[in-house]
């Protein structure tokens, strides 16, 4: 995995403590001068305005005549220390912009270097909530990626965490071919705008033909037009989390089995990175499965899903039902199954009049 060094805290942390320590002490020393000036009889108004000329060494000339010693005494002191923090300040500043210049322009060309040695990566294009999570589970299965994101702000954060990013816009081609879209084996597009996953999806596809290309889609008319555009699934987060909350509703026990327990999401993604999917269907009234066994179901799906579990609606739960198990109206059925053609087998588990159920968290591809 690549990711970007982190600063080191020597080399950048100490020009902004030495400004901040110079302009510290250049405000003590004007304070404390015009201090002594009032003490010496002047008025706060000529005090200051002779340490500030002083100390910015304007030198227009004396405001009052420096005509005794204490005076003298004064001004020469405010000459060596007002002259030596503006000399410190200056230093200071100029250190400032010019190791965060060369440290964003060295920061830039390193990350170029890094991306352009991945091979066979995951374009993240969107870095926001579902960005980060894809991004987070990527990391931490030690798959190489790259974040495109046009933010400022959220590219920092993908800095922060250490992750390679470029901080440009996914829908310009170039940027694609930045990200190494040659070489990519997964595109991803996961922008709040459907409009420009459809457009990322277009010229992802024509830039690598061979791409794997899943796609965010928000509205239900955005899915047909991402899969004509080349995308080979759709996640529908609207969809996914409606369908989540009615799995808690309806199979309490069953819902906070698959969604809390850690050794099963870990299966879960197992099977997620062999094309499986691990999820809960339900047989709706009149839906072609309801008073059929769990034999005769698999037997409907030729291979694409096979049943684990059934959950009636009295919360009892069967593991591993047998075959001869039959399924009843409203059951909640857990299987795994391919995503793309368990979709197509969806109309198994909607009303006979409508088929319009869809399986929680599949796509068609």
């Amino acid at each position: 995995m690549l990711h970007p060094s982190p600063r080191s805290p020597g080399l950048l942390h100490s020009p902004l403590r030495n400004l901040v320590l110079g302009i510290g002490f250049t405000l003590t020393v004007i304070v404390l001068a015009t201090l002594a000036y009032t003490l010496a009889g002047w008025s706060l108004g000529d005090a200051f305005y002779m340490v500030i000329i002083t100390v910015y060494t304007v030198g227009y000339g004396e405001t009052r005549p420096i005509d005794s010693g204490l005076l003298r005494a004064i001004t020469l002191a405010t000459i060596v220390f007002g002259g030596t923090s503006m000399i410190f300040v200056t230093g200071a500043l100029v250190q400032f912009f010019t190791l965060n210049q060369l440290a964003q322009i060295f920061g830039l060309k390193r990350m170029s270097t890094q991306i352009e040695k991945l091979d066979r990566h995951v374009i993240v294009c969107g870095f926001g909530r579902i960005g980060t999570a894809l991004a987070k589970d990527l990391h931490a299965a030690g798959a190489p990626f790259v974040i495109l994101e046009v933010n400022e702000t959220d590219a920092q954060h993908a800095r922060d965490l250490g992750y390679p990013y470029l901080c440009a816009d996914a829908t310009d081609e170039d940027t694609l071919r930045a990200a190494g879209i040659d070489r990519a084996r997964t595109l991803v597009t996961v922008l709040a705008n459907d409009a420009a996953n459809v457009f990322i999806t277009l010229s992802a596809r024509s830039l690598n033909s061979h791409i794997e290309i899943i796609a965010r889609g928000e509205l239900p008319s955005t899915e047909r037009k991402l899969l004509q555009a080349g995308a080979h699934r759709v996640i529908m987060p609207t969809h996914i989390g409606a369908e989540r909350i009615a799995e808690m509703i309806l199979f309490r026990e069953t819902a906070k089995f698959i969604l809390d327990s850690e050794r099963v999401q870990n299966f879960e993604r197992v099977l997620r990175s062999l094309g499986l999917d691990l999820e809960v269907v339900i047989a709706a009234e009149n839906s072609p499965v309801a008073g059929q066994t769990v034999s005769w179901v698999e037997d409907q799906a030729r291979g694409a899903f096979f049943v684990v579990q059934i959950n009636h609606r009295d919360g009892e739960a069967i593991n591993q039902p047998a075959p001869e198990t039959v399924v009843a109206p409203g059951d909640g059925l857990v299987i795994v199954g391919r995503g793309a053609r368990a979709h197509a087998l969806s109309g198994l588990f909607a009303p006979v009049p409508e088929r319009r159920g869809r399986w929680f968290g599949s796509s068609p591809g």
